[in-house]
């Protein structure tokens, strides 16, 4: 649920603005609102700081450890200033992309005049103190002869009628031909210069090996220096009026006692009072541990409910599970997706204090594993012998999967105007949403019957009566104001929403064909394998190598299957129903650590 929040405001004199935001953060409960744009010189420093280092940090992170047993590991294992060692890793990260960028020109310039021979320009230019000039030249052989014959023309390379000459003159030569600018250096001295640099480079990469260690010092540092920004933020962001420092924010409502024992202990002044309609909440939830378990996809996916909106952990939770369980349809890579959360949450576990994403991840698994006995998908259908039955024989049945994608979307989307006509009775707008339920049910039956092929039964009828004159009627239901104008918006939401309540509804077809794809693509390797078959040693590497790579695939796609289309249909078909903008932003109270 979304936790109500209290407006608090906060008065103190100026000179306890420090202390008392200190105080503040002991207590972890005030979400600081900024009563003007903070700014200032130790909040640019401490930005600077926090950009040295994330900078720093994604240095590291790209930076390969050295795996040679006869090779020590990183032996900076301690920041003990890592302000001098971030920037330490900057500019050896600097000085490696300088060399690098130069490697890769060098090497196009070996190649550009590995055809010319190797020669040294600065000799060339001493000759030319001598009056002795050489040029350079590409010329088409049949046009050699045109130069005077004053001047010598040596061929160095001949290519498809055109030559590589170098002419060689006491005067100036007057051609039309466009002279070839001398490199800075010869291949040979180039060669030797990339060989100097790449030592320089394994130094380099050496070195930031040995850093790797800092990594986690690099993280705390930025840690405690956001805590620290935030602090200053906050207390730059303070308004002032005198010798009098105030400042507002928001605080759960079951927290605002704990502010005004404090408030009366450090002497401040304090008020507390609901938010005003127009201004902008954070929002705060809280639930029980079983269905906060789905609190990480929110994290993932970055989206957070408006103050005033609807929490749909519960119902996403559910129906996410069990579009898992259809997306991904295989009983098999549910025991492998249940196998390797086992396996993370026994390398990582210790390290991750919040063990949510191990269990949601279990349920899913959970969810495939239970659709694959159903079904009786196991690595595919086709290669199962016919003496394996599913338990559910019914949902082989392409239509029978389809029309239960269509109940499943009809239910979910019933479930939120339920909500919602209850959150609105006892006034009669709640009605409104009782009609589009009924439109819903309509277009339930009327998706079998255009998709499926079945009939239209006639009680269905009543609904695409019924629904339309509740919405229409009830939407915009005030007694206070004009009938018709209500009655005209509750028409105009009709027209917007009732093609959309039909699409919908059908839209849920992605979960069998998503599905179907999946056990596809499961069996055509299957079959592709088994034609070749383990009749040698080298066609049963082949078909071994062709059902890893096959099951593999579809294991990889699963997941983002359930990524593209699970989540969407939570997101965004039942989220439009339940009104919900996902407009909110997080509540996050200002907190000492």
């Amino acid at each position: 649920m979304i936790v109500p929040m209290k407006k608090i405001a906060v008065l103190v004199q100026s000179k306890d603005a420090d202390s008392t935001l200190k105080t503040l953060g002991s207590l972890g409960v005030l979400h600081i609102i900024h009563r003007k744009p903070p700014h200032g010189k130790d909040i640019s420093a401490l930005e600077d700081d926090i950009d040295l280092t994330d900078k720093a940090i994604n240095i590291l992170k790209t930076v390969e450890p050295d795996k040679r047993k006869d090779k020590p590991g990183p032996t900076e294992r301690k920041a003990d200033n890592w302000k001098l060692k971030a920037q330490h890793v900057i500019d050896l990260q600097d000085r490696l992309s300088r060399l690098e960028e130069y490697g890769r020109i060098a090497k196009n310039e070996i190649t550009e005049w590995q055809t010319w021979g190797d020669f040294n320009p600065g000799e060339i230019k001493t000759l030319a103190e001598k009056n002795i000039n050489i040029h350079l030249y590409r010329i088409p052989i049949k046009k050699i002869k045109d130069f005077p014959a004053s001047a010598i023309v040596k061929k160095l390379q001949v290519k498809k009628g055109i030559a590589n000459c170098a002419v060689i003159s006491r005067d100036k030569i007057e051609t039309s031909f466009k002279e070839i600018p001398l490199p800075k250096m010869g291949i040979k001295r180039i060669q030797t210069r990339l060989s100097e640099d790449q030592k320089v480079i394994e130094s380099i990469k050496n070195d930031m090996q040995k850093h790797l260690g800092c990594i986690d010092d690099f993280s705390a540092a930025k840690k405690m220096l956001q805590k620290e920004l935030e602090f200053q933020e906050a207390l730059s962001g303070m308004g002032e009026s005198g010798s009098i420092a105030y400042l507002t924010g928001f605080a759960p409502d079951d927290k605002v006692e704990t502010l005004l024992k404090m408030s009366k202990k450090e002497k401040w002044g304090i008020a507390a009072s609901d938010p005003s309609p127009e201004e902008r909440v954070p929002t705060l939830i809280r639930n029980p541990k079983w269905i906060s378990i789905i609190a990480p996809v929110f994290k993932v996916l970055e989206i957070v409910p408006g103050y005033k909106e609807l929490d749909i952990s519960l119902w996403f939770l559910v129906f996410l599970s069990i579009f898992f369980g259809m997306l991904i349809g295989d009983a098999a890579y549910g025991i492998i997706f249940f196998a390797l959360t086992l396996v993370a949450q026994k390398k990582f576990g210790k390290k991750v204090p919040n063990k949510a994403g191990f269990i949601l991840l279990y349920v899913f698994s959970s969810c495939a594993i239970i659709w694959g006995v159903l079904t009786g998908t196991f690595f595919g259908q086709a290669w199962l012998p016919e003496s394996i039955k599913p338990l559910m024989p019914a949902l082989r049945n392409s239509k029978n999967v389809q029309s239960l994608c269509f109940l499943i979307g009809t239910i979910h989307l019933t479930i939120g105007h339920l909500w919602r006509a209850i959150l609105k009775s006892p006034s009669p707008k709640a009605l409104s949403d009782i009609g589009w339920v009924s439109v819903l049910w309509g277009a339930f039956f009327l998706a079998k019957t255009l998709i499926l092929g079945e009939s239209f039964p006639q009680f269905a009828k009543w609904f695409f009566i019924a629904g339309p004159v509740l919405v229409v009627f009830f939407t915009d239901l005030n007694l206070n104001r004009y009938i018709l104008k209500g009655i005209g918006s509750g028409l105009g939401n009709l027209l917007l929403n009732f093609v959309n309540s039909f699409t919908d509804v059908v839209s849920y077809i992605r979960l069998f064909a998503v599905g179907l794809a999946t056990v596809a693509i499961a069996d055509a390797f299957n079959k592709m394998a088994l034609g070749i078959g383990f009749n040698s040693i080298l066609t049963g590497l082949a078909t071994a190598i062709i059902l890893l790579l096959g099951h593999t695939l579809n294991i990889i796609l699963g997941p983002l299957a359930v990524l593209v289309h699970g989540v969407r249909l939570n997101v965004l078909e039942f989220c439009n129903h339940v009104d919900i903008r996902w407009s909110g932003f997080s509540y996050k109270p200002l907190r000492e650590e």
